[in-house]
């Protein structure tokens, strides 16, 4: 794992990774995450191995902005008024994929569906979105130049990492890490962001975290 002081020069570095098919850990808004390209299912599947992910539990996807989310999922007026008022920020919006998105996403290891193994696909899947307001992962979400994965980057099952310190002791012995990790220092302790399902109108808070909805 490469450890890079968070740059200019550090943040084109992660860039070229993830391009390449890495995964990057980097500070958000609420603990340290990890990163890799949702269109390469090369890469997602190395990010599950890395973080030691059931693979039946998807990521969630970072977008850089409002306008970019809208061209892959569906936003009901619930789901939108809930986006105006809290995104950029600390909440997942599990929403509707649009059928006509530009591009297919792997939140899931490709050999799953959306959903988890064993269920029966559904017509229409859902994903969960991100807008971070961190400026470090919006400026990754933006540079990359389309949507990227987001999870913490703890092990799975392991306290969430607040410091590049946590993430180097959680994978000290692990033969899987990520490529690498980007230090912006200590970051203030946070829960994770608050999960809300929106379908129609209906809300569904699947995990409560600073936003109440």
């Amino acid at each position: 794992m490469d450890i890079l002081l968070v740059s200019e020069n550090a943040i084109n570095r992660a860039i070229r990774v993830l391009h390449d098919g890495g995964v990057v850990a980097h500070a958000t808004e609420t603990c340290y995450g990890l990163t890799c390209d949702l269109k390469n299912p090369k890469a997602v599947e190395q990010l599950f191995r890395v973080k030691k992910r059931p693979v039946h539990q998807p990521v969630s996807v970072l977008f850089s902005s409002l306008k970019e989310a809208e061209q892959f999922v569906v936003f009901s007026k619930k789901a939108f008024e809930l986006a105006k008022k809290h995104l950029p920020g600390p909440l997942t919006l599990v929403l509707p994929l649009r059928s006509d998105a530009p591009f297919s996403m792997y939140v899931c290891p490709p050999s799953l569906p959306v959903r988890q193994a064993g269920q029966t696909p559904i017509p229409n899947p859902t994903i969960g979105i991100r807008i971070s307001s961190s400026p470090l992962a919006e400026q990754l979400a933006a540079s990359f130049g389309s949507p990227i994965a987001t999870t913490s980057a703890n092990l799975h099952g392991q306290p969430n990492t607040y410091s590049a310190q946590d993430i180097i002791g959680q994978y000290a012995s692990e033969e899987l890490q990520p490529d690498l990790l980007l230090d912006s220092g200590p970051i203030p302790i946070h829960p994770a962001s608050t999960v809300v399902e929106v379908i129609g109108e209906r809300v569904n808070v699947l995990r409560q975290g600073d936003v109440h909805c």
